[in-house]
Protein backbone atom coordinates (compact mmCIF):
# COMPACT_ATOMS: atom_id res chain seq x y z
CA UNK A 1 0.00 0.00 0.00
CA UNK A 2 2.79 2.35 0.88
CA UNK A 3 4.56 1.45 -2.14
CA UNK A 4 1.32 2.64 -4.46
CA UNK A 5 1.47 6.25 -2.79
CA UNK A 6 4.62 6.71 -3.52
CA UNK A 7 3.82 5.77 -6.87
CA UNK A 8 0.95 7.83 -7.17
CA UNK A 9 3.29 11.06 -5.53
CA UNK A 10 5.97 10.63 -8.16
CA UNK A 11 3.34 10.70 -10.72
CA UNK A 12 1.62 14.04 -9.06
CA UNK A 13 5.55 15.37 -9.36
CA UNK A 14 6.10 14.43 -12.27
CA UNK A 15 2.79 15.63 -13.76
CA UNK A 16 3.56 19.38 -12.28
CA UNK A 17 6.52 19.34 -13.21
CA UNK A 18 5.84 18.31 -16.88
CA UNK A 19 2.74 20.99 -16.54
CA UNK A 20 5.01 23.99 -15.26
CA UNK A 21 7.62 23.25 -18.41
CA UNK A 22 4.64 23.07 -20.44
CA UNK A 23 3.10 26.05 -19.69
CA UNK A 24 6.57 28.24 -19.57
CA UNK A 25 7.47 26.84 -23.06
CA UNK A 26 4.04 28.04 -24.27
CA UNK A 27 4.40 31.84 -22.96
CA UNK A 28 7.91 31.86 -24.34
CA UNK A 29 6.56 30.87 -27.75
CA UNK A 30 2.86 33.67 -26.95
CA UNK A 31 5.73 36.40 -25.71
CA UNK A 32 8.34 35.63 -28.83
CA UNK A 33 5.08 35.64 -31.39
CA UNK A 34 3.27 38.49 -29.97
CA UNK A 35 6.92 40.10 -29.89
CA UNK A 36 7.77 39.63 -33.40
CA UNK A 37 3.97 40.43 -34.57
CA UNK A 38 4.99 44.18 -32.60
CA UNK A 39 8.05 44.70 -34.32
CA UNK A 40 6.19 43.39 -37.62
CA UNK A 41 3.61 46.06 -37.22
CA UNK A 42 6.26 48.71 -36.07
CA UNK A 43 7.35 48.89 -39.50
CA UNK A 44 3.77 48.06 -41.22
CA UNK A 45 2.35 50.67 -39.74
CA UNK A 46 4.33 53.80 -41.13
CA UNK A 47 4.92 52.12 -44.26
CA UNK A 48 0.71 51.29 -44.28
CA UNK A 49 0.30 54.88 -43.75
CA UNK A 50 1.79 56.18 -46.69
CA UNK A 51 -0.51 56.61 -49.48
CA UNK A 52 2.00 57.89 -52.23
CA UNK A 53 2.08 61.22 -54.49
CA UNK A 54 0.72 59.39 -57.18
CA UNK A 55 -2.66 58.99 -55.33
CA UNK A 56 -2.68 62.37 -54.54
CA UNK A 57 -2.86 63.22 -57.94
CA UNK A 58 -6.27 61.55 -58.08
CA UNK A 59 -7.99 64.58 -56.83
CA UNK A 60 -4.74 66.90 -56.38
CA UNK A 61 -3.45 66.47 -60.35
CA UNK A 62 -2.23 70.01 -61.26
CA UNK A 63 -0.98 70.42 -58.10
CA UNK A 64 0.84 67.38 -58.25
CA UNK A 65 2.10 68.13 -61.58
CA UNK A 66 3.38 71.15 -60.24
CA UNK A 67 5.50 69.37 -56.89
CA UNK A 68 7.08 66.70 -59.76
CA UNK A 69 9.00 69.71 -60.75
CA UNK A 70 9.91 71.28 -57.69
CA UNK A 71 13.33 71.23 -55.46
CA UNK A 72 11.49 69.18 -52.71
CA UNK A 73 10.67 66.23 -55.12
CA UNK A 74 14.23 66.17 -56.82
CA UNK A 75 16.22 66.54 -53.56
CA UNK A 76 16.41 62.40 -53.73
CA UNK A 77 15.73 59.61 -56.23
CA UNK A 78 16.61 56.25 -57.67
CA UNK A 79 19.58 56.53 -60.14
CA UNK A 80 18.78 56.01 -63.26
CA UNK A 81 19.37 57.92 -66.90
CA UNK A 82 16.47 60.25 -65.99
CA UNK A 83 17.59 61.43 -62.82
CA UNK A 84 21.45 61.56 -62.99
CA UNK A 85 23.60 64.63 -63.94
CA UNK A 86 27.00 64.60 -65.27
CA UNK A 87 29.23 63.23 -68.19
CA UNK A 88 29.34 59.52 -67.96
CA UNK A 89 31.11 59.11 -71.71
CA UNK A 90 34.19 61.65 -71.76
CA UNK A 91 34.89 63.97 -69.05
CA UNK A 92 34.51 61.86 -66.11
CA UNK A 93 37.08 60.73 -64.68
CA UNK A 94 38.80 62.43 -61.73
CA UNK A 95 42.53 62.16 -61.28
CA UNK A 96 43.88 61.99 -57.68
CA UNK A 97 47.93 61.68 -59.51
CA UNK A 98 48.95 59.63 -62.81
CA UNK A 99 48.67 56.52 -61.87
CA UNK A 100 45.03 56.59 -59.36
CA UNK A 101 41.83 58.00 -60.78
CA UNK A 102 38.08 57.67 -60.10
CA UNK A 103 35.58 57.07 -63.33
CA UNK A 104 31.82 57.83 -63.35
CA UNK A 105 30.59 55.04 -65.87
CA UNK A 106 27.67 53.69 -67.58
CA UNK A 107 27.85 49.69 -67.77
CA UNK A 108 24.55 48.67 -69.81
CA UNK A 109 21.51 50.43 -68.13
CA UNK A 110 23.40 50.89 -64.80
CA UNK A 111 26.00 53.50 -63.41
CA UNK A 112 28.63 53.12 -61.30
CA UNK A 113 32.09 54.96 -59.42
CA UNK A 114 34.92 53.08 -60.18
CA UNK A 115 38.68 53.20 -58.64
CA UNK A 116 41.39 52.46 -61.21
CA UNK A 117 45.13 51.89 -59.96
CA UNK A 118 47.21 51.74 -62.68
CA UNK A 119 44.23 51.22 -65.45
CA UNK A 120 43.03 48.42 -63.24
CA UNK A 121 39.34 48.45 -61.65
CA UNK A 122 39.96 48.06 -57.95
CA UNK A 123 37.02 48.88 -56.33
CA UNK A 124 33.89 50.01 -57.99
CA UNK A 125 30.06 50.69 -56.18
CA UNK A 126 27.08 51.78 -58.08
CA UNK A 127 24.88 54.92 -58.18
CA UNK A 128 21.56 53.61 -55.97
CA UNK A 129 20.21 56.95 -55.07
CA UNK A 130 20.59 60.76 -56.61
CA UNK A 131 20.89 63.45 -53.70
CA UNK A 132 20.18 67.08 -55.15
CA UNK A 133 18.39 68.76 -57.59
CA UNK A 134 21.34 69.52 -59.64
CA UNK A 135 20.78 73.11 -59.65
CA UNK A 136 23.80 73.64 -57.90
CA UNK A 137 25.12 69.91 -57.72
CA UNK A 138 24.37 66.35 -57.22
CA UNK A 139 25.83 63.53 -54.83
CA UNK A 140 24.87 59.79 -54.92
CA UNK A 141 25.15 57.48 -52.60
CA UNK A 142 24.95 53.18 -52.36
CA UNK A 143 23.62 50.88 -51.01
CA UNK A 144 25.92 48.01 -48.79
CA UNK A 145 23.88 45.81 -46.71
CA UNK A 146 21.68 47.54 -45.08
CA UNK A 147 24.01 50.54 -44.92
CA UNK A 148 24.20 53.43 -46.98
CA UNK A 149 27.54 55.70 -47.98
CA UNK A 150 27.89 58.77 -49.92
CA UNK A 151 29.96 58.08 -53.45
CA UNK A 152 33.43 60.00 -53.50
CA UNK A 153 32.31 61.75 -56.46
CA UNK A 154 29.96 64.91 -57.13
CA UNK A 155 29.00 66.59 -60.11
CA UNK A 156 29.48 70.13 -59.10
CA UNK A 157 26.67 72.07 -61.64
CA UNK A 158 27.97 75.65 -61.19
CA UNK A 159 31.79 74.56 -63.06
CA UNK A 160 30.10 71.13 -64.53
CA UNK A 161 32.49 69.13 -64.03
CA UNK A 162 32.80 66.22 -61.49
CA UNK A 163 34.43 66.87 -58.17
CA UNK A 164 35.04 65.54 -55.17
CA UNK A 165 32.00 65.38 -52.99
CA UNK A 166 31.47 67.44 -49.46
CA UNK A 167 33.01 66.10 -46.62
CA UNK A 168 35.89 63.82 -48.44
CA UNK A 169 39.42 64.29 -48.29
CA UNK A 170 41.66 64.56 -51.34
CA UNK A 171 41.78 60.76 -51.48
CA UNK A 172 40.06 57.44 -52.71
CA UNK A 173 37.35 56.80 -50.33
CA UNK A 174 34.24 55.07 -50.38
CA UNK A 175 33.72 54.86 -46.89
CA UNK A 176 31.94 58.14 -45.75
CA UNK A 177 28.26 56.47 -44.10
CA UNK A 178 24.63 58.55 -44.12
CA UNK A 179 23.05 59.38 -41.72
CA UNK A 180 19.52 59.25 -40.71
CA UNK A 181 19.24 62.97 -40.15
CA UNK A 182 21.02 63.48 -43.37
CA UNK A 183 17.64 61.50 -44.81
CA UNK A 184 15.10 62.89 -42.57
CA UNK A 185 16.30 66.27 -45.04
CA UNK A 186 16.26 64.60 -48.17
CA UNK A 187 13.91 62.37 -47.81
CA UNK A 188 10.03 61.49 -46.84
CA UNK A 189 10.67 58.30 -44.52
CA UNK A 190 13.48 55.89 -44.20
CA UNK A 191 12.64 53.13 -41.51
CA UNK A 192 16.00 52.53 -39.73
CA UNK A 193 16.55 49.41 -38.13
CA UNK A 194 20.14 49.96 -36.27
CA UNK A 195 20.57 48.08 -33.43
CA UNK A 196 23.33 48.07 -30.56
CA UNK A 197 25.62 46.47 -32.69
CA UNK A 198 25.48 48.30 -36.28
CA UNK A 199 28.68 50.09 -36.62
CA UNK A 200 26.80 52.49 -38.67
CA UNK A 201 22.81 53.71 -39.07
CA UNK A 202 20.92 51.30 -41.04
CA UNK A 203 17.88 50.98 -42.82
CA UNK A 204 15.46 48.95 -44.70
CA UNK A 205 15.45 48.47 -48.10
CA UNK A 206 12.26 48.51 -48.81
CA UNK A 207 10.08 50.33 -45.84
CA UNK A 208 11.69 54.47 -47.64
CA UNK A 209 9.96 57.27 -49.76
CA UNK A 210 12.37 59.90 -51.81
CA UNK A 211 11.91 63.51 -51.90
CA UNK A 212 10.18 65.73 -50.19
CA UNK A 213 7.04 64.21 -51.02
CA UNK A 214 3.05 65.58 -50.23
CA UNK A 215 3.31 63.48 -47.03
CA UNK A 216 6.10 65.05 -45.51
CA UNK A 217 3.79 68.05 -45.02
CA UNK A 218 0.71 66.84 -45.07
CA UNK A 219 0.75 63.72 -43.23
CA UNK A 220 0.64 60.09 -44.43
CA UNK A 221 -2.65 59.86 -46.21
CA UNK A 222 -3.45 56.40 -46.13
CA UNK A 223 -6.69 57.11 -43.98
CA UNK A 224 -7.33 60.37 -46.08
CA UNK A 225 -7.40 58.40 -49.72
CA UNK A 226 -9.49 55.54 -48.29
CA UNK A 227 -12.00 57.91 -46.58
CA UNK A 228 -12.44 60.47 -49.46
CA UNK A 229 -12.86 57.03 -51.82
CA UNK A 230 -15.62 55.87 -49.83
CA UNK A 231 -17.14 59.46 -49.80
CA UNK A 232 -16.93 61.09 -52.73
CA UNK A 233 -18.87 64.08 -51.44
CA UNK A 234 -16.65 64.87 -48.74
CA UNK A 235 -14.91 68.25 -49.51
CA UNK A 236 -13.37 68.63 -46.72
CA UNK A 237 -10.51 66.92 -45.81
CA UNK A 238 -10.59 63.80 -43.73
CA UNK A 239 -7.42 62.55 -41.71
CA UNK A 240 -5.13 65.28 -43.31
CA UNK A 241 -2.93 68.47 -42.22
CA UNK A 242 -3.18 71.38 -44.17
CA UNK A 243 0.09 73.46 -43.84
CA UNK A 244 -1.76 76.62 -44.43
CA UNK A 245 -3.59 76.98 -41.28
CA UNK A 246 -0.97 76.02 -39.10
CA UNK A 247 -0.07 78.89 -36.13
CA UNK A 248 3.19 80.73 -37.37
CA UNK A 249 5.08 78.95 -34.88
CA UNK A 250 4.25 75.13 -36.65
CA UNK A 251 4.65 76.56 -40.22
CA UNK A 252 8.05 77.77 -38.89
CA UNK A 253 8.97 74.67 -37.18
CA UNK A 254 7.75 72.63 -40.38
CA UNK A 255 10.22 74.35 -42.73
CA UNK A 256 13.16 74.71 -39.83
CA UNK A 257 13.20 70.69 -39.22
CA UNK A 258 15.33 70.86 -42.86
CA UNK A 259 16.28 74.57 -42.89
CA UNK A 260 17.09 75.57 -39.25
CA UNK A 261 20.65 74.57 -39.70
CA UNK A 262 22.90 71.55 -37.88
CA UNK A 263 19.82 70.66 -35.04
CA UNK A 264 20.79 68.37 -33.17
CA UNK A 265 17.90 65.72 -32.40
CA UNK A 266 16.51 64.38 -28.63
CA UNK A 267 14.35 61.84 -30.25
CA UNK A 268 14.75 59.09 -33.30
CA UNK A 269 14.61 60.72 -36.90
CA UNK A 270 11.27 60.76 -38.75
CA UNK A 271 9.48 60.93 -35.69
CA UNK A 272 8.64 64.56 -35.96
CA UNK A 273 5.44 65.03 -37.90
CA UNK A 274 3.67 68.25 -39.38
CA UNK A 275 2.11 70.53 -36.82
CA UNK A 276 4.39 69.12 -33.87
CA UNK A 277 6.97 71.06 -31.37
CA UNK A 278 10.19 71.10 -33.09
CA UNK A 279 12.14 71.42 -29.74
CA UNK A 280 10.10 68.63 -28.70
CA UNK A 281 12.36 66.32 -31.05
CA UNK A 282 15.43 67.98 -31.27
CA UNK A 283 17.95 70.08 -28.38
CA UNK A 284 17.45 74.44 -28.49
CA UNK A 285 19.74 75.58 -30.64
CA UNK A 286 22.63 78.34 -29.20
CA UNK A 287 22.05 81.63 -30.55
CA UNK A 288 24.19 82.48 -33.72
CA UNK A 289 25.26 85.69 -35.02
CA UNK A 290 24.79 86.13 -38.72
CA UNK A 291 28.21 86.35 -39.74
CA UNK A 292 28.17 82.27 -38.22
CA UNK A 293 25.06 81.16 -40.03
CA UNK A 294 25.97 79.24 -43.42
CA UNK A 295 23.51 79.73 -45.99
CA UNK A 296 23.37 76.30 -47.08
CA UNK A 297 20.85 74.53 -44.71
CA UNK A 298 19.82 77.30 -42.27
CA UNK A 299 17.60 79.70 -44.20
CA UNK A 300 15.45 79.92 -41.02
CA UNK A 301 18.46 81.66 -39.11
CA UNK A 302 19.04 83.94 -41.39
CA UNK A 303 15.55 84.46 -41.89
CA UNK A 304 14.66 85.76 -38.16
CA UNK A 305 17.89 87.69 -37.99
CA UNK A 306 16.53 90.10 -40.38
CA UNK A 307 14.32 93.10 -39.92
CA UNK A 308 11.14 91.74 -41.93
CA UNK A 309 10.85 89.20 -39.97
CA UNK A 310 11.36 90.58 -36.86
CA UNK A 311 8.98 93.46 -37.77
CA UNK A 312 6.04 91.22 -39.15
CA UNK A 313 4.66 87.89 -38.87
CA UNK A 314 6.20 86.85 -41.95
CA UNK A 315 6.95 82.65 -42.56
CA UNK A 316 8.40 80.73 -45.48
CA UNK A 317 5.24 80.35 -46.82
CA UNK A 318 4.62 84.19 -47.46
CA UNK A 319 7.09 84.36 -50.15
CA UNK A 320 7.07 80.35 -51.19
CA UNK A 321 4.93 77.93 -52.61
CA UNK A 322 6.25 75.00 -51.28
CA UNK A 323 4.67 72.99 -54.70
CA UNK A 324 6.72 74.83 -57.19
CA UNK A 325 10.27 75.50 -59.12
CA UNK A 326 10.57 78.92 -58.28
CA UNK A 327 14.01 79.32 -59.20
CA UNK A 328 12.88 81.43 -62.19
CA UNK A 329 10.45 83.46 -60.52
CA UNK A 330 12.37 86.22 -59.56
CA UNK A 331 9.48 88.61 -60.49
CA UNK A 332 7.32 86.64 -58.29
CA UNK A 333 9.61 87.73 -55.61
CA UNK A 334 9.36 91.19 -56.53
CA UNK A 335 5.57 90.85 -55.81
CA UNK A 336 5.81 89.53 -52.44
CA UNK A 337 8.01 92.27 -51.14
CA UNK A 338 5.91 94.77 -52.74
CA UNK A 339 2.73 93.96 -50.56
CA UNK A 340 5.13 95.63 -48.04
CA UNK A 341 7.34 97.79 -49.17
CA UNK A 342 4.66 99.74 -51.37
CA UNK A 343 3.09 100.91 -48.01
CA UNK A 344 3.75 104.39 -46.80
CA UNK A 345 5.16 102.60 -43.65
CA UNK A 346 7.62 100.97 -44.97
CA UNK A 347 11.13 101.92 -46.79
CA UNK A 348 10.98 101.95 -50.39
CA UNK A 349 14.01 101.29 -53.00
CA UNK A 350 16.20 103.73 -53.30
CA UNK A 351 17.30 102.52 -56.92
CA UNK A 352 13.55 102.76 -57.95
CA UNK A 353 14.17 106.64 -59.47
CA UNK A 354 17.21 105.13 -61.49
CA UNK A 355 16.23 102.18 -62.96
CA UNK A 356 13.25 101.01 -65.02
CA UNK A 357 10.86 99.04 -63.37
CA UNK A 358 11.83 96.00 -65.19
CA UNK A 359 15.52 95.70 -64.20
CA UNK A 360 14.20 96.74 -60.30
CA UNK A 361 11.78 93.47 -60.51
CA UNK A 362 14.35 91.39 -62.06
CA UNK A 363 17.09 92.22 -59.38
CA UNK A 364 14.93 93.25 -56.09
CA UNK A 365 16.24 89.24 -54.49
CA UNK A 366 19.63 89.72 -56.36
CA UNK A 367 20.21 93.05 -54.60
CA UNK A 368 18.76 92.12 -51.01
CA UNK A 369 19.09 88.79 -50.49
CA UNK A 370 22.14 87.94 -52.51
CA UNK A 371 23.93 84.28 -53.92
CA UNK A 372 27.00 83.68 -51.22
CA UNK A 373 29.73 80.77 -50.85
CA UNK A 374 28.70 78.15 -48.81
CA UNK A 375 31.40 77.25 -45.83
CA UNK A 376 29.09 74.06 -45.82
CA UNK A 377 28.76 72.33 -48.93
CA UNK A 378 32.40 72.46 -50.55
CA UNK A 379 33.68 70.96 -53.46
CA UNK A 380 37.51 70.03 -54.38
CA UNK A 381 38.00 70.46 -57.99
CA UNK A 382 40.89 68.54 -60.64
CA UNK A 383 44.35 70.15 -59.77
CA UNK A 384 43.11 71.97 -57.00
CA UNK A 385 43.57 71.18 -53.47
CA UNK A 386 41.46 74.42 -52.20
CA UNK A 387 37.73 73.94 -51.80
CA UNK A 388 35.81 75.50 -54.00
CA UNK A 389 32.14 76.90 -52.34
CA UNK A 390 28.97 75.97 -54.03
CA UNK A 391 26.24 79.52 -54.04
CA UNK A 392 23.28 79.79 -52.48
CA UNK A 393 20.63 82.77 -51.67
CA UNK A 394 21.27 83.99 -48.49
CA UNK A 395 17.63 84.51 -46.76
CA UNK A 396 19.49 87.23 -44.55
CA UNK A 397 17.06 90.15 -45.93
CA UNK A 398 19.19 93.19 -45.80
CA UNK A 399 20.96 96.45 -47.83
CA UNK A 400 24.61 94.86 -49.65
CA UNK A 401 26.05 97.98 -50.86
CA UNK A 402 28.50 95.99 -52.89
CA UNK A 403 26.29 93.83 -54.13
CA UNK A 404 24.22 96.42 -55.39
CA UNK A 405 26.70 98.73 -57.10
CA UNK A 406 28.25 95.67 -59.10
CA UNK A 407 24.66 94.90 -60.70
CA UNK A 408 24.44 98.46 -61.32
CA UNK A 409 27.78 98.58 -63.07
CA UNK A 410 26.61 95.64 -64.96
CA UNK A 411 23.22 97.57 -65.92
CA UNK A 412 26.14 100.72 -67.45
Amino acid sequence: MLFFFEIMIAFKKYYLVTSIILITVICLISLENCSQKKRANAGDVVQKQFAGSQTCATCHKEIVEQHLQSFHHLTSAFANKQTLRGDFDSANKFFFNDHLFIEAEKKQDSFYQTAYLNGAAKLSRPFNIVVGSGKRGQTSIYWFQNYLFQLPLTYFTETSEWTISPGYSRKVDFNRSITSRCLECHSTYFQEITDKNSKADEFSKTNFVLGIECEKCHGPALEHVAFHEQNLNEKTGHAILNPAKFSRTQSLDLCRLCHGGALTKSKPSFTFQAGDKLFDFFQQDSAKTIGEIDVHGNQYGMLAASKCFKNSEMTCLSCHDAHKNESTLATQFYVKCETCHKNSSHNTCKLATRVDQGFLEMNCINCHMPEEPSKAIMVIRQNETVPTSAHMRSHYISIYKDISQQILSVKK
